[in-house]
């Protein structure tokens, strides 16, 4: 990587993550509620504000690559679907109900002094680092179940140009959301003092979303970048069996930058290479966009007093997060802001996977947590 690269990648991850993070605490908006609040409370208005970010992305995806602005297209890191995918959305469903949160979810609500997310946080490293000690049994996992080897998405399935099922899913959905917006069904009702409604976040966020597609060349990422963390403190702690371990040897990410020209290499071992450089400040930016958000509300304080179960629940869904997440590979927040807009078959049954794995996940949490 050069110089300006390195600069380029390191401030749009910060300045796209604290953006994203300020919008999120704004607007309270938590994915995993979006699939809880359907087993939870029978409510389908946040479902429908996924929708809108979903619907909004492909939109600016598929007008950002017209015009040339996506010289890779599917991005590098999405492959070809397998049984993986599903049974990591599954999992992911499960933890990020039981964490209150989904890695995004965990990170913005920390900054804002939530301690039960700090405890989801530890919990995503420590199953990222016990995903390493299964690694290569799951690969050969993911080989033996993969299908439509060498295709990404539906349109490269079909065989035809991404144009046509984007201005067909929008139609159907610009039908739909103008339905609800006659019925007043994009608009609540917030008490807090500068509160952006959840439909402004979800356009926001899907821009952020392309930004990082245009100016890194990859969505909004960072499950790799919490495997980098555990790697780090196993090569401390465990050097010896750190050593051993192949999967943090493993170099999954290689591409080009597409405004430099720049070689961009890394994967999930410990050291400073270009999942480093692209997600690591991420992650910073989310925690402290949502940090100066609570501080400008005077919403900045350590919230903890909760009891023990939900202690336990937060570190345990953190735990299957992260696991889940390696397993899938990716979490949510890259299959629903990245691959979902580009009719990526691997985002489709992630996503399939996650609806029951959150009702199952209601179902835990509603048994340990809610009585």
């Amino acid at each position: 990587m050069t110089d300006n690269t390195v600069t380029l990648v390191l401030l749009s991850g910060l300045l796209l993550g604290t953006w994203a993070g300020y919008v999120m605490h704004r607007s309270d908006f938590c994915i995993a509620g979006m699939f809880r609040d359907i087993f939870l409370f029978k409510s389908m208005f946040k479902l429908r504000i996924l929708l809108l970010l979903v619907a909004t992305g492909m939109l600016l995806f598929e007008l950002s690559r017209l015009s040339g602005l996506l010289p890779l297209y599917p991005f590098p890191l999405i492959g070809s679907p397998s049984l993986a995918n599903l049974i990591g959305g599954f999992l992911f469903g499960i933890g990020m109900v039981l964490a209150g949160g989904c890695v995004v979810g965990t990170l913005y609500k920390m900054g804002s002094g939530s301690i039960p997310a700090l405890v989801a946080f530890i919990g995503l490293i420590i199953g990222s680092a016990i995903y390493a000690e299964y690694h290569p049994w799951w690969s050969s996992v993911i080989r033996k179940t993969t299908f439509w080897p060498g295709t990404v998405t539906v349109p490269q399935l079909l065989g035809i140009t991404p144009v046509l099922p984007v201005i067909l899913l929008a139609i159907l959905s610009g039908w739909y959301f103008y339905r609800v917006h006659k019925m007043g069904g994009w608009v609540r009702t917030t008490f807090a003092e500068g509160a952006l409604q959840q439909w402004q976040a979800a356009v926001l966020l899907a821009l952020i979303g392309t930004l990082s597609y245009v100016t890194v060349g990859l969505p909004l990422g960072i499950t790799t970048a919490y495997a980098k963390i555990a790697g780090y403190c196993e090569s401390i702690v465990f050097s010896e069996h750190f050593g051993q371990l192949a999967y943090f040897r493993s170099v999954p990410l290689s591409y080009r930058h597409p405004l430099t020209g720049s070689s961009l290499i890394g994967g999930p071992g410990p050291a400073i290479d270009a999942i480093a450089v692209i997600q690591l400040p991420v992650i910073v930016g989310i925690v402290c966009g949502s940090a100066a958000s609570a501080w400008m509300l005077n919403e900045l304080k350590i919230y903890a007093k909760m009891p023990l179960r939900h202690y336990i629940c937060a570190f345990i869904g953190g735990i299957i997060m992260g696991l889940a997440s390696r397993m899938a590979p990716a979490c949510n927040v890259w299959h629903l802001l990245g691959g979902l807009p580009i009719l990526a078959l691997q985002s489709i049954l992630f996503v399939a996977g996650i609806i029951p794995g959150t009702w199952l996940g209601t179902l835990f949490l509603k048994k340990l947590v809610i009585r």
